[in-house]
């Protein structure tokens, strides 16, 4: 399994419009995006910092994705 990019949370949310998925609603400064082909939500915290590898990885795994396939939306 390739490693985790340090990615921020602009990068993130490119790769998962990418993938299908689009801007749902916002609460304070999480961001939640929803795929209606495959119903599934993944909620991002935005802010200008990089995203920690465990939130990282939270995020692919509710996004439906592999490490492998997120780092090619990049």
């Amino acid at each position: 399994m390739p490693k985790l990019p340090i990615v921020k949370p602009r990068e993130v949310i490119k790769a998962i419009k990418k993938c299908g998925f689009v801007f749902d609603h916002s609460v304070g400064s999480h961001r939640a995006f929803y795929n209606t082909d495959r119903s599934l939500r993944v909620t991002i915290a935005y802010h200008n910092k990089p995203i920690k590898k465990g939130t990282l990885s939270s995020i692919i795994k509710q996004a439906g994705l592999t490490v492998g396939e997120f780092i090619e939306l990049l």
